[in-house]
């Protein structure tokens, strides 16, 4: 018999659904797999927000930070050359105003998590139909958008954590155990959350796709494997250049 729950649409204003999806993510994928419509915008803007949110947390401790002299370090500053750190400093001191602190890490960060969320979905897309699932590109980029939710459960966390600390986070993720700089940029999206959120996506790829068990997992492990691969590279190649950008991955 089917449970009433599952026939339920998914309401692109309802924010209840949210944590309703959270508890029960095997009733959610299915709501999501008999929807008609795109159902993807209303958690890419709850994520957009709260990143947006930790933004703004980090910019204010940030700037605190520089007025008193207690700037924060990143997490790979070991690895820099002399002539990096010191062009970092000189970066820093020149780089205050709010243009600096909040309005480009909250545009690039946009961007970059825009992007990554539709990088994310061809990819696994594309793995999908490789593996025989029959799915379309608009339900996995639904389910990407869904999956991700626990992202933004980390980011409250992460603004809980700066208020109570007074500083931004320096290591997010594994990065501190990282013994070289490209492993540190590859680890530093890999946490609890990560885990769960792949967790979701083999779940939701087994539903909207109809792939066996072996496949969804194969098929995330593929793709969530790539998308680390770029990040280091990108992270490693920015830090190589003078770490004078930030570069926020997607995940």
């Amino acid at each position: 018999m089917t449970e009433p729950s599952l026939s339920v649409p998914v309401h692109r204003t309802d924010f209840k659904q949210i944590p309703a999806f959270l508890i029960h993510p095997r009733q959610g994928m299915n709501r999501l797999a008999a929807e008609e419509k795109p159902a993807w915008l209303m958690p890419m803007l709850v994520l957009s927000v709260v990143f947006l949110l930790r933004i703004i947390v980090s910019g204010v401790l940030q700037a605190h930070a520089s007025a008193t002299g207690q700037a924060s370090l990143p997490a790979d500053w070991q690895y820099w050359s002399t002539d990096m750190q010191n062009n970092y400093m000189q970066a820093i001191s020149a780089t205050q105003g709010p243009v600096f602190v909040y309005i480009i890490p909250a545009v690039t960060g946009l961007a970059r998590f825009w992007l990554g969320w539709l990088i994310v979905g061809g990819l696994l897309h594309l793995a999908s139909t490789l593996f025989g699932g029959r799915g379309s590109m608009r339900s996995v980029l639904t389910l990407v958008a869904w999956a991700c939710l626990p992202f933004a459960l980390r980011d409250l966390l992460r603004i809980v954590f700066m208020l109570i600390a007074q500083h931004p986070i320096a290591s997010p993720g594994l990065s501190g155990f990282g013994s070289v700089l490209f492993l540190s940029k590859v680890m530093a999206s890999v946490d609890v959350f990560f885990i769960w959120v792949s967790i979701l996506l083999g779940m939701g790829l087994r539903v909207t796709d109809n792939l066996p068990a072996g496949k969804a997992v194969a098929t995330v492990a593929i793709v969530l494997l790539i998308v680390l691969l770029m990040q280091g590279g990108l992270g490693t190649l920015t830090a190589s250049l003078g770490g004078l950008m930030i570069t926020r991955p997607f995940f």
